[in-house]
């Protein structure tokens, strides 16, 4: 009996070590970040977004793209059930267009366009000071955000395969045409725990 107790226990510790290891190796290393949602405390790793198409947005309140969150979200709402989503970031780099607190801008956002895609914290977007994640951006399509509400479309796999500059709307044919394209596409399996 001691010795069934010995082995289920092992086995439990085993698995408790080996099943966030296995997730953590099917993330893609653009999405191997923890960020904040906004206004929490409690960073969450973006893997959570692993397997659907995203559009990446730099976000603000105060710029003339700010009316775009009500396509962002309208696209985010029509397509989520496919397995899409879109994911914002505030931004405050470009002429200080995000100032706000971080409880101030998600009570825009809700309040104002009714804002329910995920929004992170605040972060750095341009520059040697940008995130980690939008220098992997930059890096992984030679495009950094010239402005607010610039767009990085990442595919079920999490790699990035289209940037789209401020100026395209969430309406945009092309736009959509990629992310449509991108959806049609089979999730990739997850690799079986054999494979690691």
């Amino acid at each position: 009996m001691i010795a069934f107790r010995s082995t289920v226990a092992a086995l439990v510790l085993a698995a408790l070590f080996l099943i966030p290891a296995v997730g953590h190796a099917q993330c893609s290393a653009l999405l191997d970040h923890e960020l904040r949602p906004l206004a929490g405390k409690t960073p969450e790793s973006l893997c959570r977004h692993q397997g659907k198409v995203l559009l990446l947005v730099n976000v603000a309140s105060k710029c003339g793209f700010t009316p775009q969150y009500e396509g962002l979200e309208a696209m985010h709402d029509r397509l989520a059930p496919r397995g899409f989503a879109v994911l914002g970031f505030p931004s405050n780099d470009f002429l200080g267009q995000e100032p706000g607190s971080e409880e101030q801008i998600q009570d825009f956002c809700k309040l104002t366009y009714g804002v329910t895609f995920p929004m992170y914290e605040k972060v750095r977007v341009k520059g040697d000071d940008a995130t980690p994640l939008y220098r992997q951006l930059r890096e992984a399509t030679g495009e950094k955000p010239g402005w607010n509400f610039h767009k990085y479309l990442l595919n079920r796999r999490g790699e990035v395969v289209a940037s789209f500059g401020s100026r395209t709307r969430p309406d945009d044919p092309a736009l959509l045409a990629r992310i449509e394209a991108l959806l049609a596409e089979p999730v990739p399996a997850e690799p079986s725990p054999a494979a690691h």
